[in-house]
């Protein structure tokens, strides 16, 4: 089989099209051709009116390796690449000490799911309740305004990712394909095969509650066991190796390996370990708004008269600007025809969050307007920044009415100087609700700069996006994680042997594509780890 990539068709071409351009480019016959599988397929929709699909596909021919010597100087023709994922290991016969996983986001999931695969039982820890069960206390906060602080958008199986437009790409480098696996587990589980050669796949909030259920299953199958509404309190180290683990109830658990996959939300976790020596250090992550403006809008600006398109979808959006006080500011997480949602785990803090369904078909699309900040922003410690999200997070709750409204501002208004009155032509979808007035007391000064000039500059590249009426909604101040707890090349703690930082709270994943590939990763290091401790 071969791989051609960079095959360009107009959007509109149908099955027969597309093998007749695969005959051209390899300059084949139809009888040669025996099949063709797509791997990939993007869009380019710079040139208005004319957008085109960019294919990678994978080609099986009668002739395949003549074909691929007479094309051999070709950038776009080569031999494909095997993707299936190898397992690193086999667990050893008879008893071990079962590995530990806390948390049970997209990386804890990953992390339990190969080393189940693997034969090693890993006991999972998750603080937060199934995701049924969880999904009914999130909408607790979201209808009625009662906030259940183990149990909501953060907190409970299948993390912050399972309340998210559920997105499925990144930009890590993946060599060896782990990222492939991720995709493969997650269409076993119930996700549309479509995500396998999208550009940008995406699952939607719904489909992801299914599949996570469906994975857990499969883990328990296979020897795992999850328990749910068991918090860690506590970490046994001695002589810088971890021993184990006590839960909040007092029940111990003896491990010598235990992963850290909590969150970014985690911050009595984070204080338990620094507290514990376990080397912690402050990073930088980023502070701003939910934009939103009519999803019509963004599509009309982006694909022109094609838009509609059911190929194509909502259409998305990405935004940079360069501010004249040295910030930078960015559009995240940008969720095409979803809502912006509550998002707090801790009492009177009011926090953003977008999410979408697999359909994004609500009215409104929605995007983080945030600004790059870094720990010389927020001095005092490795924890500073947990610190400087809370006093942002607890101005945003009285500024909402201390009921959990968020606070909000018209774009227009936002832009003039000018407190908000009423909603114009948009309606903003967070719940419980959003309280207008003025924003700029929910940011430090400079991050309110920085917003108010790059409003009008996005404008230039999506022409409307400065409309009076779009809503901006405060805060978003969980977009990455606060610190970072340093690991070596054998996925440890530089300084805790036996303690495996993972994930997007440990500081290196961001999404549910590399928190997932992450939790491969060190699932494979702690495998490693236990077969050389039983053949030393």
């Amino acid at each position: 089989m071969l791989r051609l990539t960079d095959l360009k068709l107009p959007l509109e071409h149908s099955e027969s099209d597309l093998r007749a351009a695969v005959l051209l480019r390899l300059g084949v016959s139809a009888k040669e051709l025996l099949s063709i599988t797509v791997y990939k397929r993007s869009y380019d929709a710079r040139k208005r009116g004319h957008i085109v699909l960019i294919y990678s596909l994978d080609v099986a021919l009668s002739n395949e390796e003549a074909v691929l010597n007479r094309l051999a100087q070709d950038v776009h023709v080569g031999p494909s690449p095997d993707t299936t994922y190898q397992f690193v290991t086999d667990a050893p016969a008879g008893d071990f000490l079962r590995p530990v996983v806390i948390g049970f986001g997209p990386c804890g999931l990953f992390v339990a799911l190969i080393l189940a695969q693997m034969g090693f039982r890993p006991i999972v820890l998750e603080r937060g309740k199934a995701v049924r069960e969880r999904t009914k206390d999130t909408w607790g906060l979201w209808r009625k305004r009662e906030l259940h602080p183990e149990s909501n958008v953060q907190f409970g199986e299948g993390g912050a990712g399972t309340f998210s437009d559920g997105k499925l790409y990144s930009q890590i480098r993946d060599p060896l394909h782990h990222g492939r696996k991720v995709l493969t587990e997650f269409v076993k589980a119930g996700a549309p095969t479509e995500i396998l050669y999208m550009s940008k796949p995406h699952i939607g909030t719904f489909k992801l509650v299914t599949m996570i259920e469906k994975m857990r299953e499969n883990i328990i199958e296979l020897g795992g066991e999850i328990r749910f509404s068991a918090r860690v309190e506590d970490l046994h180290i001695e002589q810088g190796q971890v021993r184990g683990v006590t839960l909040a109830d007092g029940e111990q658990i003896r491990s010598d390996h235990v992963v850290l996959a909590v969150g970014h939300s985690a911050r009595d976790t984070f204080q338990m370990i620094h507290d514990r020596g376990v080397y912690v250090e402050a990073k930088p992550f980023s502070i701003g708004f939910r934009a939103e403006h009519p999803q019509s809008l963004i599509d009309t600006c982006r694909f022109g008269p094609q838009a509609g398109h059911p190929i194509l979808g909502a259409a998305d959006y990405k935004l940079v600007h360069h501010a004249k006080n040295g910030r930078s500011v960015y559009s995240f997480c940008m969720c095409p025809g979803g809502t912006v949602v509550a998002a707090t785990s801790e009492p009177e803090r009011v926090v953003t969050n977008g999410m979408s369904q697999y359909s994004r078909n609500e009215r409104n699309a929605n995007s983080a307007i945030v600004v790059g900040i870094s720990p010389e922003d927020y001095p005092g410690g490795p924890l500073a920044g947990i610190d400087f999200q809370r006093a942002l997070e607890s101005q945003a709750y009285v500024l909402g009415g201390s009921n959990y409204n968020a606070p909000g501002q018209l774009v227009g208004d936002f832009i003039a100087k000018r407190p908000s009155r009423e909603f114009g032509s948009v309606l903003p979808s967070y719940k419980p609700g959003v309280t207008l007035g003025e924003l700029d007391a929910s940011l430090p000064a400079y991050a309110i700069d920085a917003i108010r000039e790059a409003l009008p500059a996005f404008n230039k590249q999506i022409r409307g996006y400065a409309m009076q009426d779009a809503v901006l909604t405060g805060v978003e101040t969980r977009t990455s994680s606060p610190i970072r707890i340093k690991r070596g090349d054998d996925f440890q703690s530089i300084n805790t042997q036996g303690l495996y930082p993972a994930g997007e709270g440990a500081g290196y994943a961001g999404g549910i594509l590399s928190a997932g590939v992450d939790g491969i990763k060190v699932a494979e290091a702690v495998a490693r780890s236990i077969m050389a401790a039983r053949s030393r």
